[in-house]
């Protein structure tokens, strides 16, 4: 094999390498990407089947049931509400009327598993998501009422 050759097929070797490198990166990141949804795209069903995201929103007053570790809740953004459930110990700041975002995947019954539970960190603090879409739920309902 000629020098010129054997440097060829070194380029074309180190290129293979790297655009598999590069195929195996994008392919994590895309199998980690977790996406945010608000309880009203979930129901109009805009979340992924099948697959982990995030809703959130406010925890409905008077829906929180605890048994053992096991937690049920409703998260709403004043327009629709989507029921969680999740296993394990909540966040100490977790309460009724306080933003939350949950990170689990939507059951064929409606149902969302929570596998994380995230809670505000101050009383002043909401997910930015979670604000922005409280405050549109707030103003398609004022909408409606009109």
């Amino acid at each position: 094999m000629k020098p010129r050759q054997k440097r060829f097929a070194i380029i074309i070797g180190g290129l293979a390498a790297l655009g598999i490198a590069a195929a195996l990166v994008l392919n994590a990141f895309q199998s980690n990407l977790v996406f945010f949804f608000t309880p009203t795209q979930v129901a109009s069903g805009e979340a992924p089947k099948g697959r982990a995201f995030r809703v959130g929103g406010l925890v409905k007053e008077g829906s929180l049931q605890r048994t053992d570790i096991t937690a049920r809740f409703v998260v709403t953004d004043t327009a629709k509400e989507i029921p969680v459930t999740y296993k394990g110990i909540l966040p100490d700041l977790f309460s009724e009327g306080k933003g939350v975002v949950a990170q689990g995947s939507l059951g064929p019954d409606g149902q969302f598993t929570a596998t994380e539970v995230l809670a505000k960190h101050d009383e002043n603090y909401m997910p930015p998501e979670a604000q922005a879409a409280v405050d549109k739920a707030h103003e398609a309902s004022r909408t409606l009422k009109q």
